[in-house]
């Protein structure tokens, strides 16, 4: 499973995510140390996160909801995570 989809797959488990929109902007920042072994430049996504389980929560505690998720990735795979988290009521708005 490439790391998009390991993304996802977390995020849908751990927080509930309804709808989970990853785009790998690691390109832009090939000059960019890689962590560990990864890549240089890799590890580097947008991401915009659908959850239920956001509702009433600011959008710091949203972030730190999908950071939590997301740690281990966070100490691998995951160099920078650009968020836009909405609640589906939010989502539906758009």
């Amino acid at each position: 499973m490439d790391a998009t989809s390991t993304i996802k797959t977390i995020l849908q488990e751990k927080i509930g995510a309804t709808i989970v929109e990853i785009e790998d902007r690691s390109d832009l920042h090939k000059h960019h140390q890689g962590r560990m072994n990864a890549p240089v430049g890799s590890g580097h996504y947008d991401a915009i996160v659908v959850a239920a389980s956001f509702a009433g929560k600011t959008m710091m505690q949203q972030h730190r909801m999908v950071y939590e998720a997301l740690s281990d990735q966070m100490q691998t795979t995951i160099h920078a995570l650009s968020l836009k988290t909405y609640t589906p009521e939010q989502w539906q708005q758009i």
